[in-house]
């Protein structure tokens, strides 16, 4: 199995969550070895996607290179892990990646148009070897070894349409287009009018993502699947988890998970080589390793 890129450049223009302003994002085949880079065309930098660049977490995962920033990257980078893409050019004309419909589904249809390349050298994957955890009271992320990928996810708010969520992906490339990728960021109507007030989330409607007030979901079309709050936290988690820099193998799972837990876990899972093998997917050895990501 080789590494992969995308056979042609595609683009589209969406709207940004927190300006409300209009964004062009164009993907772009890199070489074999690149990984994955983003690029800010207004000023002239790039951001390649590794831990080190990871500037904030709060609401969304942000990057940042000498005082520039870009913002939202997790759902599309969601879809970029889950085709099993090694290297790619992300070009964004703004300091955030347009929300689109608040899934990753959009994401997901441009890639099936630009077309997966096989490339030249063998793709590797690292496979987790040791238990690691990172926990904050009651919440926790968590990735221990398994001879497969699973995505466990619980979520418990105190609002009736939600409670308590739990669902479980068994990783491939099909489920997740299936069982994921429609799934839509989700937020409460006193956080959105607290938002706009500090002059964010002015991109934000009920056209990219589902809104609730104290009792109900606003949204007119209601939910795309029962537990499509769940859902989309594995997506998000999914996006977060490609900052190791490649796919990998084993369990994660979480209670409350958020993007910051998710960052300070790939910081501990990299932090010492004795919690993973980095795995070359040649030889017949390797075929079990390879299914998720055919």
């Amino acid at each position: 199995m080789y590494q992969t890129t995308i056979k042609k450049s595609v683009e589209l223009v969406g709207i940004g969550l927190h300006k409300g302003s209009p964004v062009k994002l164009r993907l772009e085949p890199l070489e074999s070895g690149s990984g994955i880079v983003f690029y800010r065309s207004d000023v002239d930098v790039a951001i390649p996607l590794i831990p080190d660049n990871v500037v904030d977490t709060k609401m969304a995962t942000v990057i940042g290179k000498d005082g520039h920033v870009i913002s939202t990257i997790e759902h599309l980078l969601s879809a970029v892990y889950a085709y099993g893409i090694d290297n790619l050019k992300i070009i964004v004309d703004a300091d955030e990646v347009p929300v689109m419909d608040g899934s990753s589904a959009s994401f997901c249809m441009l890639l099936d148009e630009a077309e997966l390349s096989e490339q030249d050298i063998p793709k590797r994957i690292m496979r987790i070897k040791k238990e690691i955890e990172v926990r904050e009271g009651e919440k926790y992320v968590k990735l221990s070894p398994s001879p497969d990928l699973k995505y466990d996810f619980t979520i418990k708010f105190p609002h009736p349409v939600i409670n308590t969520q739990e669902y479980v992906l068994e990783f491939t490339k099909e489920s997740y287009k299936n069982e994921i990728a429609r799934a839509r960021t989700f937020g409460f109507l006193h956080e959105v009018q607290y938002l706009r007030s500090k002059g964010l989330a002015l991109g934000g409607s009920l056209e990219n993502a589902i809104v609730l007030d104290e009792k109900k979901i606003l949204n007119p079309e209601g939910l795309r699947f029962d537990n499509e709050f769940v859902r989309h936290k594995i997506l998000d988690a999914i996006g977060d988890m490609s900052l190791i820099g490649m796919n990998f193998i084993g369990n994660y799972e979480a209670l409350a998970g958020s993007h910051d837990l998710n960052h300070k876990l790939t910081l501990e899972l990299l932090k010492s080589p004795e919690n993973y093998e980095v795995v070359e997917l040649v030889g017949a050895k390797t075929a079990e390793l390879e299914k998720a990501y055919a």
